[in-house]
């Protein structure tokens, strides 16, 4: 690879900035207090799997675009029943939960100390509305958020890496995507993106036949590693 030349970075949020799994199994835990751990992680990956699996379909055209809050929406009645809960009070709290999105412990400090050098966009699969909430709970700070929900697709879908490309005014090749999600990375690579893997309990690890331009243990590392270029 050639040296980087980085003009902005642009992050993925859900899972490398913000746990997503330990959000939305505190509001799985506030649907039903009873639960133990077992039947908790088995009502997360549901909620997971429903997530995924929609997103697919919407990406092979096999449903209409729909932004996240209303998958979230699905999925939480989808808890909701295999809980026996039927409160739809309960239900729309649980949906909102995909929005108290606790950050990484390294994720604050690492966004202040990058914002010293580069712009740094959001780049994200959920909607505006809860890009807003996930911003707020976790205090994320960004020169600016944007939403998979303005290409009305998802990632890797290259329309929402054009999104970035486009507010930045820069090429590609210009822009850093940093993610916790080798598929994320691998979308980024297509749309001409430099890509920096940042290793997370809940990411996808890149595969042997990835090629990443920096791999990180955490946003710290990040940081002292774009310090060096």
């Amino acid at each position: 690879m050639s040296v980087l030349e980085i003009d902005a970075v642009v992050f993925d949020v859900l899972g490398t900035l913000v746990d997503e799994p330990a959000g939305l199994r505190a509001g799985i835990r506030e649907l039903d207090p009873s639960l133990d751990e077992p039947r908790t992680e088995h009502l997360l990956s549901l909620w997971q799997q429903h997530i995924d699996r929609e997103q697919r379909r919407v990406l092979d055209g096999g449903r209409p675009y729909l932004a996240s809050d209303a998958l979230d929406r699905e999925a939480a009645r989808l808890v909701a029943d295999a809980a026996g809960v039927g409160d739809p009070a309960a239900v729309a709290a649980l949906a909102l939960s995909a929005r108290r999105l606790p950050p990484w412990p390294d994720t604050v400090a690492g966004l202040a100390r990058l914002a010293e050098r580069f712009p740094l966009i959001g780049l994200s699969n959920a909607s505006r509305t809860a890009l807003l909430g996930l911003n707020a709970h976790a205090g994320l700070r960004w020169h600016q958020a944007l939403s998979a929900e303005d290409a009305r697709t998802y990632k890797p879908d290259p329309a929402v890496y054009q999104l970035a490309v486009t507010v930045s005014g820069r090429p590609p090749e210009r822009l850093l995507m940093v993610a916790a999600h080798a598929w994320d990375l691998r979308g980024a690579q297509r749309l001409g993106l430099r890509t920096a893997y940042v290793a997370r309990p809940v990411g996808d690890p890149p595969a042997s036949s990835d090629r990443f331009d920096l791999y990180a243990d955490d946003l710290t590392d990040l940081a002292g590693q774009l310090g060096e270029i």
